[in-house]
């Protein structure tokens, strides 16, 4: 009698243990990545409790001892190599150098990649303004793809969480040779990709129609209609310099330099341009438009104030950002909203230079527009985005590089509340999604989207060798070498950093 008794005691037993694990992992997946925070499980078990704290831990990985080993590139593209044989992958910024981030080598490797604050703090020195905020920034995305990675968690529940789990994409759209077809291709857009939100690529100047006629001291700058001017930017090896990008050319000069005046003429044209895209895409999807030239800001006035009430989702920097007065001066003269930030660097400048506080503090923009690729990375753009929304001032993201910093992107964008949209540069080129791998279960864009990543830890994507090989490297390879190629020659730092005694 005892013996059949003990063996029913030891059935029930075993019974409830094995109800005891469904529930326990019924309860871990419910509480997903991130969906439970430890300070709202007091009445939870302690089993409970420490299921979920080290749900996400990756057992093949020891944070504690991770340190960087090496730092290789292949074109812009950053790889972290690190002991424990996991990559974080981060990316220079589009017309930046690799060697901004190939500099930092020597301030990186043999740190513990997950005190991303602290090694950005030792690197950040190393940055500026534009292009050459690109390697800081760059490093510091993979450093927090490699600190999810050892983590096992997404990157935006290490910035502190998200807000949304689909971030919506504006479609930047390249100029076309007529209005219509740029039209027709916005139009597109909506109905076929399912993009809510777009932009427009449009110089006030050289989109002008009856070029002679409609620009005053244009040819002195050697400006020229649309489909004929030539591009500043990045140039083949052994190459003359482009003559849109010397310093004294157009392109590089401060707007009020240039005495570039619109006729009534000019600004008829951008009112019959915006006037055919408004009525091909509706009014109920936001129109952003990009850059208008380098003309002063009487200029941008008359102009805007044609084109206000076409209802514009922006202004994009009618005027350098640091230009704090000329910025409000438009703002208080137009109706639709400013919109600059993708060339800062910083949350806060250092010693003598100003960045986005200075600008929000200012009060003289209606949206910041930060690029990830100058501003300073995953957690300075979302210390931005912050600081701007306690300022009252949306966010939105300015970025036309790989997949990898779109991604990059996304995360940031998740776990910002006051976020608007994020820039998509590469819907017409079939290969640019190519370059990028996703680890996780979801699509890069969905009808217009981002999907968040939701199950794979980092950024969510890792580069795809071949592809960059093929799209990627032929503009870098003559003066980088290949891809992944050792980097040695950086590996000694001969300096003492230190900007005060």
């Amino acid at each position: 009698m005892r013996t059949e008794f003990k063996k029913i005691l030891e059935k029930e037993k075993a019974e409830m243990h094995a109800a005891e694990d469904n529930s326990r992992r019924d309860f871990i997946k419910k509480a997903a990545m991130g969906g439970v925070a430890l300070g709202g499980m007091m009445n939870a078990s302690i089993e409970e409790t420490v299921d979920v704290a080290t749900q996400r831990v990756s057992r093949a990985s020891s944070p504690a001892d991770l340190r960087i080993t090496d730092l290789r590139m292949a074109g812009r593209i950053i790889r972290l190599y690190t002991n424990q044989g996991i990559f974080g992958h981060g990316e220079v910024r589009d017309g930046s150098d690799p060697r901004y981030a190939l500099i930092l080598k020597s301030r990186v490797v043999g740190h513990n990649p997950c005190n991303v604050e602290m090694i950005f703090k030792i690197i950040k020195q190393f940055g500026y303004h534009g292009r050459q905020g690109g390697g800081v920034s760059g490093v510091e995305q993979a450093l927090w793809d490699l600190c999810g990675k050892a983590y096992n968690v997404p990157a935006w529940q290490l910035l502190g969480g998200r807000y949304r789990d689909t971030v919506r994409v504006y479609c930047d759209t390249p100029a076309r040779p007529t209005v219509a077809q740029i039209a027709a291709d916005m139009k597109e857009r909506i109905e076929v990709d399912g993009f809510t939100w777009l932009k427009a690529d449009f110089n006030a100047i050289t989109f002008a129609p009856d070029f002679d006629n409609s620009v005053i001291n244009s040819k002195f700058w050697g400006l020229r209609p649309r489909g004929t001017q030539p591009q500043g930017g990045q140039r083949a090896p052994g190459a003359a310099p482009d003559p849109a990008a010397t310093y004294m050319s157009y392109n590089q000069r401060q707007h009020p330099f240039t005495q570039i005046q619109l006729t009534e003429r000019a600004i008829d044209g951008a009112e019959e341009y915006i006037a055919a895209i408004r009525s091909a895409v509706g009014y109920e999807i936001p129109l952003s438009t990009d850059h208008f030239g380098h003309f002063d800001i009487n200029n941008h006035i008359r102009l805007f104030n044609r084109l206000d009430k076409y209802r514009l989702a922006w202004c994009e920097d009618p005027t350098q950002w640091y230009n704090f007065d000329d910025m409000k001066t438009i703002k208080n003269a137009i109706e639709t909203p400013i919109c600059t930030g993708e060339d800062i660097y910083l949350m806060q400048g250092q010693g003598m230079t100003v960045a986005f506080k200075d600008l929000l503090d200012a009060k003289c923009v209606d949206i910041i527009h930060p690029d990830m690729g100058t501003s300073g990375g995953l957690l300075e753009t979302k210390k931005i985005s912050d600081y701007a929304m306690e300022k009252g001032i949306a966010c939105a993201f300015h970025q036309a590089a790989t997949p990898i910093t779109f991604m990059a992107n996304v995360h940031c964008a998740a776990a910002c509340e006051n976020f608007l949209a994020l820039e998509h540069h590469g819907v017409d080129d079939p290969n640019w999604e190519k370059m990028g791998r996703l680890t996780g279960s979801k699509p890069m864009v969905t009808q217009g989207f981002a999907n968040v990543p939701l199950d794979s830890p980092g950024l969510g994507i890792e580069p795809v060798d071949e592809a960059i090989k093929e799209f990627h490297m032929p503009r870098y390879e003559a003066d980088y070498g290949p891809m992944w190629a050792p980097t040695d020659y950086w590996n000694n730092r001969n300096s003492n950093d230190r900007i005060w005694s």
